[in-house]
């Protein structure tokens, strides 16, 4: 089986629903270092996904 590739924006919205949670007051402290870990490991997702295109984008601009 294999496994779908994240999207930025759905990586975006998780991230952004996390700290939804946590501004509200709405996860708990057994949640709290789950949920950092889950939204570092995201923003590090959408940091790389970014340079990955930025790459990508100079690279096409080169090519004309």
């Amino acid at each position: 089986m294999t496994r779908k590739e994240m999207k930025f924006s759905d990586a975006m919205k998780e991230v952004e629903a996390i700290l939804g949670k946590m501004e509200r007051g709405e996860m708990d402290i057994d949640e709290l270092s789950t949920g950092v870990r889950r939204a570092t490991e995201l923003i590090r997702f959408c940091q790389k996904k970014l340079r990955t295109t930025e790459e990508e984008i100079e690279s096409i601009f080169r090519e004309e």
